[in-house]
């Protein structure tokens, strides 16, 4: 279906692609892998059309279409949710107009024996085949359907996208690229912003979907549950295997043995080559054999071997001091921003040497509830922190706290006691920042970077609570591996916020369900929780079946009211939109300042320490912001039902 040939891409003489070639099919689900910087996304932006290669050409039929699902993209507000997805079908709305032009042409005429009677019946015959084959008749179901599946509400659909946060305007652009049925779909880290429920039915969407699929992600479970086809892209060139992600990494191995001895013996060849030429080079009895070794050599092309093979270093937490029975007990906790309640009633007991996981959707509480634990910000009830506990908090903004004036060397090499000294490199070359990377100074890292060191800088904190909020956001999958294996030998206590289901498989044995104001407790590993929860949604569903329609019960409920009711509830329902627009404008002021800092930042042009903290102050004002705009907008929905 699409040809790769030849592919070749340069960036300031450095070669990212050295004449790439492979072929994507018709029905091909892959998965492309790599370290960061390799040049996956670029990949994708060259197959899209969007960026043009040094040299080489990518090949496709005129009729294959593509849809492209970048990191990042700007977004545009100027409709409802509803009115935004149903884009997605403005080609089948003109191709319907087409037909229905052609028709009323055609019952116009009378001149049935024409040849331009018989172009316009063949005309028509083709746009109604193509019509046909796109199976979008009903097309409001589907788009319902899609929206509901991403983790939007009825309620959402005639909101203006304005009202949303920047994650969930994402989640509208990949309703509409999924809407849209491309013969090819190419997505670049999809599940950057959405909660576990709605990864898997995307991934569900994309196990049934035809058509061919090339997927950039970190999620292991995601990849290895939608892909069955790999390409690594390594040192500019591509390895091509027809297996899952979980089976490649094993051929992978084998691969990099492989080439570790055959690059072993010819550094030996070459080295015995280079100690004959220098011994024999002024000896006239030796020219002819020293000429032949000089061409010899020349004619070697060397073998390349990636740095680390980070698979196989394994960091250990220093020991956990010990804490009491109980590091964290939480009884009647509620948390209010205003009138708005994010949870109520918490009450939860977390043993020494537990490791729970905090899920649900976006919003629901997960990361108020460590603010809570942490003190930082004022609530209702009791947590108490047991005896001896030291914490060690990662937080989504961590990286803020870093010195940003000393090296990344430097900021591991405070941290670091012991036998762990000794490996700052490789541990450093695990996390990505090998080589000239170590000597970067912390502020002209980006805010990815930033988190990795702020990662790995608390792997080296004796500590015996370990609480990570969000911690694989911005690793690599081998990254993500090595910070799983130290903390399944962390002999501490470990709290999770995370929607990665391959991270936390077999890593947490409780886990915690933030939702509809309330958190409760399973007994159980991630899987056996997101299977429980299948089974709870049936029933949830049948106990629907059951009940009064929602049309109908909003009718009895309205004829119920008094006239002086309905005013005080019209009055409630006034102020609370007005509560959400001014919650809106505040999230668009904040979002527009952090976008100045971090444009100052990214053209070097911060001379003001401050500004560090400025960006750190507003991404944390933000956060707060969101989590009251969400409850706003919950309340809202519930008083216009």
């Amino acid at each position: 279906m699409i040809s790769i040939q030849n592919l070749k891409v340069e960036f300031s003489a450095r070669p990212l692609f050295d004449n790439i070639n492979y072929v994507i099919n018709k029905n091909d689900r892959i998965a492309l892998v790599g370290k960061n910087g390799a040049g996956k996304s670029t990949m994708l932006k060259i197959i899209a059309g969007l960026q043009s290669p040094t040299s080489g050409s990518v090949s496709k039929p005129g009729d294959v279409t593509i849809g492209y699902l970048p990191q990042q993209m700007r977004l545009v507000d100027e409709c409802s949710l509803r009115e935004e997805a149903a884009k997605a079908f403005d080609h089948v709305k003109e191709l319907d107009n087409e037909i229905d032009a052609i028709n009323d042409e055609i019952a116009a005429r009378t001149d049935y024996d024409s040849d331009e009677y018989q172009a316009l019946l063949e005309r028509l015959s083709e746009k109604t085949d193509v019509r046909a084959m796109m199976q979008s008749e009903n097309y409001e179901a589907e788009l319902e359907k899609t929206l509901l599946g991403l983790g939007f509400e009825r309620s959402d659909f005639n909101r203006p996208t304005s009202e949303f946060s920047g994650g969930w305007r994402m989640r509208v652009e990949i309703a509409k690229l999924l809407l849209r049925r491309p013969d090819v779909l190419l997505l670049d880290e999809p599940t950057n912003h959405l909660d576990i429920e709605s990864i898997q039915w995307l991934e569900s969407f994309l196990k049934n979907r035809r058509g061919a699929l090339l997927l950039v992600s970190h999620d292991r479970a995601f990849i290895d549950n939608v892909t069955t086809r790999t390409i690594e892209i390594s040192l500019g060139k591509i390895y091509d295997y027809q297996v899952n992600y979980s089976h490649f990494v094993q051929l992978r191995q084998e691969r990099l043995e492989q080439q570790r001895r055959a690059y072993e013996n010819q550094h030996k060849m070459i080295q015995d080559t280079e100690d004959f030429i220098e011994k024999f080079r002024y000896k006239a009895t030796k020219a002819v054999q020293v000429q032949s070794r000089i061409k010899q050599l020349a004619k070697v092309e060397r073998i390349e071997i990636d740095e680390v093979d980070n698979s196989r270093i394994r960091i250990k937490f220093p020991p956990a001091p010990r804490s009491g029975d109980y590091p964290v007990i939480v009884e009647d906790l509620s948390k209010n921003y205003d009138s708005l309640n994010v949870f109520r009633d918490v009450t939860l007991t977390i043993k020494r040497g537990e490791k729970v996981a905090f899920v649900g959707k976006n919003g629901a509480g997960k990361s108020t509830l460590v603010k809570c634990i942490m003190n930082e910000i004022p609530f209702d009830g009791n947590v108490k922190i047991g005896h001896n506990v030291k914490i060690g908090y990662f937080a989504q903004n961590q990286a803020q706290l870093l010195n940003q004036d000393i090296t990344v060397f430097d900021t591991i090499d405070y941290e670091a006691v012991g036998d762990i000294r000794s490996r700052i490199n490789d541990l450093l070359g695990a996390f990505m920042f090998g080589g000239e990377a170590s000597e970067k100074k912390v502020k002209v890292l980006s805010g990815g970077e930033k988190s990795r060191l702020a990662m790995l800088r608390l792997l080296l904190q004796p500590v015996n609570l370990l609480i990570l909020d969000e911690p694989t956001n911005h690793l690599d999958m081998r990254t993500k591996d090595i910070l799983k294996s130290a903390l399944a030998l962390f002999d501490g206590t470990v709290i999770v916020v995370s929607h990665d289901r391959d991270f936390l498989d077999g890593l947490v044995s409780k886990v915690y369900e933030f939702g509809n104001h309330r958190v409760r407790e399973h007994l159980c590993g991630i899987y056996e929780f997101l299977e429980k929860k299948k089974i709870q949604s049936l029933q949830e569903l049948e106990k629907k079946d059951s009940v009064i329609a929602p049309q109908q019960e909003k009718v009895i409920t309205a004829s119920k009211l008094s006239y002086q009711e309905q005013k005080e509830h019209e009055r409630v329902l006034r102020r609370a939109q007005k509560h959400v627009k001014q919650l809106e404008q505040q999230i668009a002021d904040t979002e527009e300042a952090i976008a100045e800092i971090e444009t100052q930042l990214s053209q070097g042009n911060a001379s003001d320490p401050e500004i560090f903290s400025r960006h750190a102050e507003l991404n944390k004002l933000l956060e707060n912001v969101m989590a009251q705009w969400e409850l706003a907008c919950e309340d809202l929905e519930n008083l216009e039902s």
